[in-house]
């Protein structure tokens, strides 16, 4: 099935009411109100089964949960009429859901805590729900067949989401959904982050991570990867990095240009981002675009060869808090979470709080990281001073991107 599946993408590409970003916007999520009329809340997308969980930020107390594919047999309808749909619709879940369909990928909140902005992958699209009705406001089909990682600017009026198989980012207004701009990225779009105050977005492509050719002499195969800086009004490309020379002069030959989540010191003169396969994570100077600290982080898989690799990550997740004095990360093929010290860049315990960590988020107030246990359907909450897990909720199947947000408080309930 592998095989075929394989071919057919490499042919194509030839319940209730589930509803409050003071931390740096490229951390988390787009900052916001903090009036009378809206309460925080932490967003949690359950990729495997179309929902997303709202937990309280201080207690962890679920507030709701909400359904993000009302229209899933609509969808459905579409995807078996249209033969190159489906064909992607079947590659998606072979070789990106192990098995499972991808329902919802990235998810933000609108400022004025009215709207949950989806975007569902094995749908290719991205959906505005109302926080109220639980219906869908507004629907933009991607370009190509997968859409991913999301966005949303400072000030909340526009969300850039990846369209994975189309190469290219797309900007849409949160209000209506329309696309008011896109830009080009590399093969397989993945991480932006909103930066300079949102007048630019850094932005990371990974390329070609579901194919089986993992080998360090086989990285060519894997399409362009892309790391740049994108003028966020113009949409203009106004650098790209040229990081295979970075890693080449600091003896890194062998390591991938696939950059995974980044994070930024607070002054956004550094890059820390994880890249495919390796065990840690790299820190890059943004002005002179050379690499100035590489953490290596225990591998605790090193009989696994690195085709088992959960598309390409070895480690998936990393959150500088807003101090900029610890980094959460996530250890992702290892099954492990641990703070690192970004002075010393000493590491903390190894915590083994469930299976497959995936995401990382700082907490609004900056005292704690929130990760993901794809695992495990949990998320935890690890304090940046300690470097312990203080809490641990179970929410729905398959957690993986966490982010802050808002929801309006007369759709909470007395919550």
């Amino acid at each position: 099935m592998f095989t075929s599946v394989l071919a057919l993408v490499s042919a194509a590409l030839t319940t209730g009411l589930a509803l409050g970003a003071g931390a740096p916007v490229h951390a988390s999520g787009g900052g916001g109100p903090k009036g009378d009329d809206v309460r925080r809340a932490v967003f949690v997308g359950n990729n495997w089964d179309g929902t997303a969980d709202i937990l309280a930020p201080g207690s962890f107390k679920r507030l709701g949960r909400i359904n993000v594919i009302p229209d899933k047999d609509a969808r459905m309808q579409e995807i078996a009429s249209s033969p190159d749909r489906l064909g992607y619709f079947l590659a998606i879940r072979e070789l990106i859901g192990e098995g499972h369909d991808q329902f919802v990928d990235d998810m933000y909140s609108s400022n004025d805590g009215t709207l949950l902005v989806v975007s569902r992958p094995s749908f290719a699209d991205v959906v505005a729900i109302s926080l109220e009705t639980k219906e869908i406001v507004w629907r933009f089909p991607v370009s190509g067949y997968r859409s991913d990682h999301m966005a949303l600017a400072p000030n909340g009026r526009r969300v850039v989401v990846s369209a994975s198989t189309g190469n290219v980012v797309h900007v849409l207004r949160v209000r209506d959904g329309k696309e008011v701009g896109q830009f080009p990225s590399g093969g397989s779009p993945h991480e932006s982050l909103f930066i300079d105050g949102g007048r630019r977005i850094l932005h990371a492509s990974i390329g070609m991570v579901y194919s089986p050719l993992d080998r360090p002499e086989m990285d060519p195969t894997k399409q362009e990867r892309v790391l740049q800086i994108v003028d966020a009004r113009s949409l203009e490309v106004l650098r790209r990095y040229n990081l295979r020379a970075a890693l080449d002069e600091r003896g890194m030959d062998d390591l991938s240009t696939a950059v995974r989540p980044l994070t930024l010191s607070p002054d956004e003169k550094t890059f820390y981002f994880q890249v495919s396969f390796f065990h840690g994570f790299i820190a890059l100077d943004r002005a002179s675009g050379t690499i100035t600290r590489v953490k290596r982080l225990p591998n605790l898989v090193k009989e696994m060869h690195r085709e088992e690799y959960l598309l390409d990550s070895a480690h998936h997740g990393i959150a500088m808090n807003p101090r900029g004095s610890k980094i959460c990360v996530a250890g992702t093929m290892s099954d492990y979470a641990t703070v690192v010290d970004a002075r010393t860049f000493k590491r903390g315990k190894l915590l083994k709080g469930g299976l497959k960590p995936y995401w990382v988020t700082p907490s609004w107030n900056g005292r704690s990281c929130y990760i993901s246990w794809s695992g495990s359907d949990t998320v935890s909450k690890i304090s940046y001073r300690t470097g312990r897990i203080t809490q641990t909720v179970p929410v729905g199947y398959h957690p993986q991107r966490v982010r802050n947000g808002f929801v309006a408080k007369r759709l909470v309930r007395g919550l």
